[in-house]
């Protein structure tokens, strides 16, 4: 099932330099695994060793924060809209 993936200029680095990428997963973790498989490295940058999301990386399902769903197992469905966004610190 397509997911269309929009990605912020910090991951767009590991990605080709693209801004948005269509990929395939039931949920976000297999989404996550689908773009690592195209992408080495893109897991990395949102996954850590313990296999649980970064805290500092916002992903947002069709604009809703998925720390208020189900986490990395989201269930994701044809045409939804992921936003993977870093979050920024600065003063």
């Amino acid at each position: 099932m397509a997911v269309q993936v929009h990605v912020t200029s910090v991951i767009q680095r590991v990605v080709g330099g693209q801004r948005t990428i269509s990929a395939d997963g039931a949920t976000v973790i297999e989404l996550i695994e689908d773009i690592e498989a195209r992408y080495p490295g893109f897991r990395e940058t949102l996954v850590g060793e313990d296999g649980k999301l970064h805290r500092f990386v916002n992903i947002y399902l069709n604009d809703e924060d998925v720390r208020f769903l189900d986490g990395a197992e989201t269930q994701l469905s044809e045409g939804d809209e992921v936003s993977i966004l870093p979050a920024l610190a600065g003063g």
